[in-house]
């Protein structure tokens, strides 16, 4: 946005300052002359123009006075000013070393607690925040770039084969192409999915997590005995307000990553519902191989599957805990992932305590 010219905040308080200075001085100067012309004191009883021998020896005084006060607070202001403001320039070259693109520049202002370190403590949170979020954004493209990218080249390699080869079978091409369009629809709208609850772009329903946590549960029952897993529910009526559709991805989301990331076989996945003072909590655990420690915060990243990024033999796009990571943030609630002692994972959300919903 472009300004005009002005004047600058330290001379705005160095001026602020000398007039404050001089206007003290002045009424200093106007009560020592009421004090001198309105009492007689002994030596000039018989002076017979008081006032006037008052003023001429008054007069000079005074003015000395003021001219050293004008001085005294022009440069005592400029230097206080400085003095003051001086943290607020380390914060304004901060500012736009970030707009320039540096944001791993950190002002760490040093002294004690005030306003200025209180907001220059604010702006480096802030820059490692978004320092975090740019990052994550940017491998989140890569990743969505890589991932978007396999699929068309299968498809081109299949088509160029069948092209190449005319009398080939085309019911094997066929099941193959539709597989892998399959896969990039799906990853499609995980992404459509992903960016739905980032935007927070729904509406607000009264919900009850059992019930979503049940319904999840018996769509994934096939699956779950396909693996050879169990699933168990149990827990309370969970009151909250949000989204059932996102809720419910979430839950199936959760659920899922227990079924396809356990143990190949006799692994169970336990979905508990939990009612806490002002929140509602949704806890998935998993049987499974140990998960490093290290990796558990990584796992809600775009793409992460297991201890690495890698695909696996069963469906998915990776999207699965970034998604239940957007849609938690989207109902102001949190996320605590944490290794099992035992191998697996356990998945706890919670959630702001809502109204009972209507039966």
């Amino acid at each position: 946005m472009a300004r005009q010219p002005g004047m600058s905040i330290r001379l705005k308080l160095t001026l602020s300052y000398t007039g404050f200075v001089l206007l003290a001085g002045i009424l200093m100067l106007v009560t020592g002359w009421l004090f001198l012309t309105r009492s007689r004191h002994i030596g000039l009883v018989f002076v017979p123009d008081y006032r006037l021998a008052v003023a001429r020896d008054f007069a000079p005084l005074a003015a000395m006075t003021l001219l050293f006060l004008l001085v005294f607070g022009l440069g005592g202001g400029w230097f206080l000013a400085g003095r003051m403001l001086a943290p607020l320039n380390s914060i304004t070259h901060a500012t736009r070393t970030a707009a320039a693109g540096s944001l791993s520049h950190r002002i760490q202002l040093p002294g004690r607690q005030d306003e200025f370190r209180e907001l220059a403590d604010a702006f480096d949170t802030m820059l490692a925040q978004l320092e975090a979020h740019v990052g994550e954004q940017r491998r989140f493209a890569a990743n969505a770039s890589h991932e978007l990218r396999t699929p068309l080249a299968v498809t081109k390699a299949l088509l160029d084969v069948a092209r190449a080869d005319p009398d080939r079978a085309t019911d094997p091409l066929i099941d193959r192409l539709h597989t892998v369009n399959t896969r990039a629809i799906d990853l499609t709208e995980a992404l459509l999915l992903l960016s739905r609850a980032d935007r927070q772009t729904f509406t607000r329903e009264h919900v009850d997590l059992s019930l979503v946590a049940e319904e999840a549960t018996e769509t994934l029952l096939p699956l779950a005995e396909k693996h050879g897993v169990t699933l168990e529910t149990a827990g309370d009526i969970a009151p909250t307000t949000g989204s059932p559709a996102l809720l419910l991805q979430l839950t199936t989301n959760l659920v899922h990553n227990g079924i396809v990331h356990n143990l190949p076989e006799h692994g169970s996945v336990r979905i508990t519902t939990e009612v806490r003072p002002y929140t509602v909590a949704l806890t998935v655990e998993n049987t499974g191989e140990p998960v490093p420690p290290g990796l558990v915060p990584r796992l809600t990243e775009p793409f992460q599957r297991g201890t690495e990024r890698v695909h696996t033999d069963h469906p998915g796009a990776g999207l699965g805990l970034a998604i239940v990571r957007s849609i938690t943030h989207a109902h102001h609630g949190t996320l605590t992932l944490a290794a099992r002692p035992t191998g697996g994972l356990r998945v706890t959300v919670e959630l702001p305590a809502g109204a009972a919903p209507r039966p």
